[in-house]
C-alpha cells in the first residue's frame, strides 16, 4: 500500500518518471527473477546445511527437546 502512495506522489509530481516506473517495473522483475529463484536455492542448502551440523547436538539431547 504504501508504494502505491509512493507512486501516487511521484504521478503528481513527476508524472513522466511514474509512467515510465509504470512501464519497466515489469521488465525488471523478470530480469531479477533468476536472481531470486538463485537465492531460494542458496537458503536450501544453508538450511540444510544447518540441519546436518547441528543434527549430532539434537541427538544428544534426546527425544524430549524440540
Amino acid at each position: 500500500m504504501a508504494a502505491f502512495f509512493l507512486w501516487c506522489l511521484l504521478l503528481v509530481f513527476c508524472w513522466p518518471v511514474a509512467l515510465l516506473a509504470l512501464i519497466a517495473y515489469p521488465f525488471v522483475w523478470l530480469i531479477l527473477l533468476p536472481f531470486r529463484i538463485v537465492g531460494i536455492a542458496v537458503h536450501g542448502v544453508l538450511v540444510f546445511l544447518r540441519a546436518l551440523f547441528l543434527l549430532p547436538v539434537r541427538v544428544l539431547r534426546g527425544p524430549h527437546a524440540i
